[in-house]
């Protein structure tokens, strides 16, 4: 059933099932003459063997309404990113790929390390921040989305539907967040965003009433959903995190620099499903537990911006409450699932819930060990600045990659 419910401080779209995919996109097209359109794909390699991917760009074959693809490849070599021209070369639309790993960006992001305002992290956050960089310098478009290459539940619709609210020249928003179910087969997914994302915020509140970041936060319905689209003039100013902080990253960028009524969400899609990762209990620097690192940095150097101030003593306050906040909603999701028929392993959901716990501490001495730390990669508007002439570098590096292994 669908709800028309507006719960929180930003904008809830909802699917109310009576406008198909080929309306949407009849009036997308109409849009795109006004407002072009494009999209960002960040890609693993591994990611083109993959079932999932080869499903996307078939569905991406029939989408008449972008008038740019932007396409970032990390963990490529010579060859694989050859074989990836090829493998993207069905696509009708004007599209790119950056070799994030040739010797031509390489060059450039050197140039960028000498002046100190390079991503410091490989990752998923460098990827996006230099496809931006390309959005801006091509400057083909007025409107994007992003999407992650792992959706096994890919249709068209979803992004239709992700780029709409930004898409129509109507409507009055600078940033969109999609979100979903995340149930697949017979269980439900979305650990990190369950156990941990929510609860933290949920406690956070507890302690800091009133706050209005925590709100925002609170207000979004899949704050980890990998699925976004915004207008390119925001790509200018946002700073975003090049670990796995990203999305929250972006989002506490979008509360600094926007008003609420220019921040919105839309249900994208009934069921969700993409690739997992592993809890990765033994090992903090992969997997689950170190997102679940990451994303409690994240959260606590946004707070810290608006004034809180944090030392151990809070830490393990917030770890205590989070705890016991975490555990009732352990009991809610196992309710959910029975009821909905779907199985649900309490034991697993609880270690994951101490597995938390014990990263949140971590996070929070972490935070407090290293006060210098710069967490984001600078704007686009500081790049500019510094080195006026890197975008037209970028639009030729990719042009000649292109043209030497096409």
């Amino acid at each position: 059933m669908s709800d028309f419910y507006q719960n929180g401080i930003i904008t809830n779209l909802h699917n109310l099932r009576v406008q198909d995919t080929e309306s949407l996109e009849k009036e997308l097209l109409a849009f795109s003459k006004v407002r072009p359109m494009g999209l960002v794909l960040p890609s693993l390699y591994s990611e083109l063997l993959s079932p999932a991917l080869s499903k996307i760009v078939d569905e991406l074959t029939q989408v008449k309404y972008l008038s740019q693809i932007v396409i970032g490849l990390d963990r490529a070599t010579k060859y694989e990113y050859k074989d990836a021209i090829n493998y993207f070369a069905k696509l009708p639309q004007d599209h790119v790929i950056l070799w994030n790993d040739g010797p031509r960006l390489k060059a450039l992001d050197k140039k960028l390390q000498r002046m100190k305002i390079a991503p410091q992290e490989m990752g998923k956050g460098r990827n996006v921040w230099y496809c931006f960089g390309y959005i801006l310098a091509s400057s083909k478009v007025e409107s994007v989305a992003l999407h992650d290459c792992d959706i096994v539940t890919y249709t068209r619709d979803m992004l239709a539907r992700l780029i709409y609210p930004v898409a129509n020249p109507d409507f009055n928003y600078q940033f969109c967040k999609g979100y979903y179910s995340r149930v697949s087969k017979d269980k439900i997914n979305g650990r990190v965003c369950r156990l941990l994302v929510t609860p933290l915020i949920r406690s956070l509140m507890k302690m800091f009433p009133a706050n209005e970041y925590l709100e925002y936060l609170n207000s979004y319905r899949y704050a980890l959903s990998g699925e976004f689209s915004l207008r390119t003039d925001v790509l200018n100013d946002i700073r975003i995190p090049s670990d796995w902080g990203l999305e929250i990253g972006v989002l506490s960028e979008m509360n600094r620099n926007y008003a609420n009524n220019r921040i919105c969400q839309v249900d994208i899609a009934d069921k969700y499903d993409h690739k997992h990762q592993d809890l990765s209990e033994a090992d903090a620097s992969k997997g689950l537990s170190k997102m679940s690192i990451d994303i409690s940095k994240s959260i606590f150097r946004k707070l810290a911006t608006t004034g809180l101030v944090f030392n151990n003593e809070a830490f393990r306050s917030i770890k205590a409450t989070y705890f016991r906040t975490a555990l009732d909603f352990v009991e809610t999701y196992n309710n959910d699932a029975k009821m909905n028929g779907l199985n649900f392993d309490i034991h697993a959901e609880e270690k994951a819930v101490e597995l938390f716990a014990e990263n949140i501490m971590n996070a929070g001495l972490h935070f407090l060990e290293h006060p210098m730390e710069t967490p984001f990669i600078p704007s686009w508007t500081r790049v500019n600045s510094a080195l006026p002439e890197l975008r037209e570098e970028i639009l030729e590096a990719v042009k000649k990659d292109m043209e030497e292994f096409s």
